[in-house]
């Protein structure tokens, strides 16, 4: 069932169980797994079936610290949520991930990559994906990983006339919870909001909130401000620890061989580094995008690094007459360490339309992420040169440590951490299960339960976790 208000879901008399905070991959996710479990479970979507000023107005923030997207535009707020602008790039986070880092502080999971894999197979069908191919090693050092662009599902087309026809699910449009209340044990209720006006409180037996990366710890903070610290009694990390992908162009490359590596329908290829080599050099994840430029471009840019890289003079004189066919250019997005001063925080004095107040998110990329990239390109150089393959040339910026570009990508629009899963109650908000610490009946869906952010887009970790979420929350329920 669909319902474009509050009052016409009260109409119907539709007594749900579980209250879902937000249509997103994870609450759409979470939502048709209770449904199937035959428990009834309602959905609250702040925006409409399509996108509107009006709605997508109340995502408007502030940032502190490095150049970052207005945060208004980095999310959507309508039926879908994000899925609604997502690229439909898949990976599920590597193994290594799940793991603490020995070099790097507040690392590790109190799950591991073992834990999400039985829900693979369904994260295929929903986001209609073929299987994941094992990663191939070049070197050493490095490996060859898949990275698969599928169709880019949006939930809400997707999804739709199943949702409708549900008995046991109801989704309810131009509704939100501006705050919970809970009296440090429980959600006691939400207070909602429904086409522009004040819809009273509601109540429900579980709350999952899945409002994304940026919103879930903006919900929570206000709430937690409202009830004194009814909603999360255990906040000191509630809105830290919150990361990004740093994404950037790395540079060019000269390939000897332009099938030396297995490339999708766009010409693209990627690469990641091999544990033991983030290991040796004390750096984070990072992924290498390899986009081949065939001739004639080639030319100009063998000219070019001939004259900004002449140790390159003599490979290239070597090769030119050989099999040297392609160009490329490297882009680089790589895993942000995980710091407590990366942080959503809400705004002292501007509020929006609802009276809750903005968000002030604070976010700087620090020494370890500039070293991250600078050595994943100096290794994939490397190993480009040790296997004769090819030649790699860094962009300048990098190599001598000036300022990161601000007419590039930037970063990933991937919102994680904020909520992050943990057992320390001091640096972690939810548990293994997602569950807020110290709370009975409060869960919290989507990225921001990362306790790293690996290098891959995090769409397809993040429906698997909402696959297990909802199973588990399906035996709770019904015990």
């Amino acid at each position: 069932m669909i319902f474009d208000s509050y009052e016409a879901f009260r109409a119907a008399n539709f007594t749900p169980r579980v209250c879902v905070l937000g249509s997103g991959p994870a609450g759409t996710t979470i939502a048709r797994k209770l449904g199937a479990a035959g428990i009834p479970v309602v959905v609250l979507e702040a925006g409409g079936r399509e996108f509107s000023d009006t709605s997508q107005d109340f995502y408007r923030g502030t940032t502190v610290g490095d150049l970052y997207f207005d945060l208004d535009i980095t999310r959507l707020r309508f039926m879908g949520g994000s899925s609604n602008h997502w690229a439909g790039w898949c990976r599920v986070l590597d193994k290594q991930d799940f793991e603490p880092k020995a070099w790097v502080p507040d690392t590790g999971w109190p799950i591991r990559r073992s834990d999400i894999e039985p829900y693979l197979r369904e994260v295929r069908e929903i986001l209609e994906l073929p299987d994941f191919r094992p990663d191939a090693p070049v070197s050493d050092d490095i490996r060859w990983v898949q990275l698969i662009k599928s169709g880019a599902v949006r939930f809400a087309e997707k999804y739709a006339d199943e949702l409708d026809k549900s008995r046991n699910i109801a989704v309810v449009l131009n509704t939100c919870a501006t705050e919970l209340a809970g009296d440090g044990r429980r959600v006691t209720g939400a207070r909602l909001r429904s086409q522009g006006q004040d819809a009273g409180f509601f109540s429900a037996d579980y709350f999952i909130v899945c409002t994304g990366g940026l919103e879930n710890s903006r919900l929570l903070l206000w709430s937690n401000q409202r009830s004194n610290g009814g909603v999360v009694p255990n906040a000191t990390a509630l809105g830290r620890y919150w990361m990004e992908h740093p994404t950037f162009q790395g540079g060019n490359a000269i390939l000897a061989d332009y099938g030396a590596f297995e490339v999708d329908a766009v010409n693209e290829a990627f690469f990641s580094p091999m544990p033991a080599a983030m290991e040796r050099l004390r750096i984070m994840n990072f992924g290498i995008r390899l986009i081949e430029t065939p001739y004639p471009g080639v030319k100009d840019l063998i000219a070019n690094l001939a004259c900004t890289a002449p140790n390159m003079a003599e490979w290239l004189s070597g090769k030119l007459n050989q099999n040297l066919r392609c160009a490329a250019q490297l882009y680089v997005a790589w895993e942000q360490a995980p710091l407590a001063s990366n942080q959503v925080e809400l705004s002292k004095t501007v509020v929006d339309h609802a009276g809750v107040p903005r968000i002030e998110l604070h976010w700087k990329k620090s020494d370890l992420e500039r070293r991250t990239l600078l050595e994943g390109l100096r290794l994939f150089g490397t190993t480009l040169a040790q296997k004769n393959l090819g030649r790699v040339r860094i962009a300048d910026w990098i190599s001598n440590g000036g300022d990161y570009p601000t007419d590039e990508e930037t970063a990933g629009h991937h919102h994680m951490g904020g909520t992050r899963m943990g057992t320390d109650v001091v640096t972690s908000v939810v548990d293994a299960n997602c569950k807020v610490h110290g709370m009975d009946n409060l869960y919290v869906g989507g990225s921001s339960v990362f306790c790293t952010s690996g290098q891959c887009n995090p769409t397809t970790t993040i429906t698997a976790l909402a696959c297990r979420l909802g199973e588990h929350l399906g035996k709770v329920v019904a015990a």
